[in-house]
């Protein structure tokens, strides 16, 4: 759909966003951002293939996502014409964390579901990253007092690299906007209570007006609940954008 459909605010945005993504380019040149096929990361990944498609784009799959996940994966692809990167947890690693604690052992404790983190979603990522220059992230500063005061371009010490932040300035609301002006594709998970979605197991819907993270890792105490890719924020829930699934 043509960016005339969108509001002024969101060719604002959409023209500041980009503008940072070719900076990130120019200055660093091997920018790599991995998507979780979020709400968010669609409006990242149009902008990323419509702007700056220099940005290598790459996601995770842990062996136990959703099926309308991976259904959106492909969609996703279909759609920009791109091949979308997957990395996988390792397969000797996986076979030896279901032969000590069980195939759905995360629910037995913290140490082991932050293991399953560990080997599904940490490690993956950190070999996806290696030797990279600088990532991109999809947090927004309405996220939590932490991410308010965050930059644009800031050094991760982390990750050793460069985090660029395109979304910092977004509400909630302008994400919903975009997402339904171009007519992205999205995970119609959204649209069924879940704000938040990970693995399959491990994500459930919440109520409305619940805090988004409570459908995720529900069983454990809200202070755990983090898979270690991030420090655990705060996350405005997002509101459905009512669209066909194609």
């Amino acid at each position: 759909m043509s960016t005339d459909s969108l509001s002024d605010r969101l060719h604002t945005l959409q023209r500041d966003s980009a503008a940072l993504l070719q900076r990130a380019v120019a200055e660093y040149g091997d920018v790599i951002y991995s998507t979780s096929l979020g709400i968010e990361a669609m409006v990242l990944t149009d902008l990323v293939y419509t702007f700056a498609p220099e940005i290598e784009i790459f996601t995770l799959d842990t062996g136990r996502l959703h099926p309308e996940t991976l259904d959106l994966l492909d969609r996703v692809e279909r759609r920009y014409k791109q091949r979308i990167t997957v990395f996988y947890p390792d397969t000797r690693a996986i076979e030896e964390l279901v032969r000590n604690n069980g195939i759905n052992g995360f629910y037995l404790g913290l140490e082991e579901r932050q293991a399953c983190c560990g080997v599904r979603k940490v490690e993956p990522f950190m070999r996806a990253i290696r030797g990279r220059k600088a990532w991109v992230t999809g947090v927004r500063r309405e996220q939590s007092a932490e991410r308010a005061q965050g930059e644009a371009i800031a050094w991760d010490e982390r990750y050793s690299m460069w985090k660029i932040s395109p979304l910092l300035d977004w509400t909630e609301k302008d994400i919903s906007d975009y997402v339904k002006a171009k007519a992205l594709p999205y995970n119609p998970l959204h649209d069924q209570g879940f704000p938040s979605i990970g693995c399959a197991p491990c994500t459930r819907a919440v109520e409305p007006g619940a805090d988004p993270r409570s459908g995720r890792w529900w069983w454990e105490n809200p202070e755990s609940r983090e898979c270690g890719l991030q420090p655990r924020t705060r996350v405005i829930p997002i509101k459905p954008v009512k669209q066909s699934v194609t």
